[in-house]
């Protein structure tokens, strides 16, 4: 279990004070010393299912309840808009999708959108999903015209993937490329799937805490990385 951050995390956590300047710039007065005034947070919102709810664990240890305590990240403002059992097509237990949380949390303040899953649409058609992806996706650029979008697929926890899981990684790839969105994609970079008995719980699904202390210093450093770089734009795919 990681109970101490480890040297890459750290040099993270350094460099995120230089991110929420790229973040939130600040314009002097011409002519005269700038007057020291608090800056405004970073808006971070999150998109996605259980696996960001804290389902399993609590809501206080989800990975975007410690992405908005985390000491290295002081002024991030972050709204966690994830409901458990949604996806882009499956309604979850409140009757909502991702394209539902973009439209009532996504605001134009906001600096950067994170979606992240979901293995609830398995069973759905590719192209619906596809559709569906892309929908959301834009109307997040739309209502958020500066956010950086980032779009994590859902993860594997197994070397063998389901094909369903593929399937959806595919669509949610070029969706997100389509769009100009940075895609990261969980299943090529093994994320989990080299410590299954110690970062996921029980039912086999959800994160335990070490696994969203996992989760926190993965999608954190890929905000921190896309918040310094330029949008990629529609049509083009992201190197």
């Amino acid at each position: 279990m990681r109970t101490s951050a480890s040297p890459r995390l750290r040099h993270r956590r350094l460099a995120a004070a230089g991110v929420l300047l790229c973040l939130v710039p600040v314009a002097a007065a011409s002519g005269r010393q700038p007057a020291i005034t608090a800056a405004p947070s970073a808006r971070v919102v999150v998109v996605g299912d259980s696996l960001s709810t804290g389902h399993g664990t609590s809501p206080e240890e989800a990975w975007p309840a410690l992405l908005r305590t985390d000491p290295g990240l002081a002024g991030v403002q972050v709204v966690n808009a994830a409901e458990n059992g949604s996806g882009y097509l499956r309604p979850g237990d409140s009757d909502g999708t991702f394209g539902t949380q973009v439209d009532q949390f996504v605001t134009p303040e906001t600096g950067v959108v994170v979606f992240f899953g979901s293995e609830n649409d398995l069973g759905y058609s590719t192209s619906a999903l596809g559709d569906a992806a892309s929908a959301a996706i834009t109307h997040a650029e739309a209502l958020a015209p500066a956010a950086k979008i980032i779009v994590v697929g859902p993860p594997s926890y197994s070397g063998d993937p389901d094909p369903g899981l593929l399937d959806i990684r595919g669509q949610l790839r070029s969706a997100a490329q389509g769009a100009g969105a940075e895609f990261i994609d969980p299943i090529a970079e093994g994320w989990i799937s080299d410590d299954v008995e110690d970062l996921i719980g029980p039912d086999g699904d959800h994160p335990t805490v070490a696994g969203q202390h996992y989760l926190l210093e993965h999608i954190a450093a890929v905000i921190e990385e896309a918040s310094t770089e330029p949008p990629v734009a529609p049509g083009r795919p992201a190197e």
